[in-house]
C-alpha cells in the first residue's frame, strides 16, 4: 500500500464504466465486455494529489500516456476511483486487435477439434 503524504488520497483503478466505454472500438467476434478491461485494473497502491483547488486530476495516464484512466468519484472507503478510458487511450485499438487475434486463434483451434 502506498504511503500517503499530506493531502494525498488513495486511489484504485477499475474497468471502464458505461460513460467510458460507450462508442469504444471493439473488433468483430470479440465480446464487448473485453472493451471494459484496462491493463492496470485492480491496482490500488496509488496516491493522488489534489490540485490547489482541492480537485483530483480528471485523468491518470500510464505507459507514456498510451493508457488513460478517468476519475469517476469516490468509493465507500473514500478512495478515488479511476476507470479505464478506452476512447482516450491511444493504445486501445492495437490492444483490441491483439485480443481479436487471440479470439480468432481460439475459434480456429476449436473448429479443428482442439481446445
Amino acid at each position: 500500500m502506498a504511503t500517503l503524504l499530506r493531502g494525498e488520497v488513495r486511489a484504485i483503478l477499475q474497468p471502464a464504466g458505461t460513460a467510458q466505454y460507450r462508442g469504444a472500438y471493439c473488433p468483430p467476434n470479440v465480446p464487448f465486455a473485453e472493451v471494459r478491461r484496462g491493463p492496470f485494473d485492480g491496482k490500488q497502491d496509488i496516491a493522488v494529489r489534489p490540485d490547489a483547488d482541492g480537485e483530483l486530476p480528471k485523468h491518470m495516464t500510464f505507459g507514456g500516456g498510451r493508457v488513460v484512466y478517468e476519475y469517476d468519484g469516490r468509493d465507500g472507503q473514500g478512495r478515488a476511483v479511476y476507470r479505464y478510458a478506452p476512447n482516450l487511450s491511444p493504445s486501445h485499438r492495437e490492444v483490441m486487435n491483439g485480443v481479436a487475434e487471440v479470439y480468432a486463434e481460439h475459434a480456429l483451434n476449436k473448429a479443428k477439434g482442439g481446445q
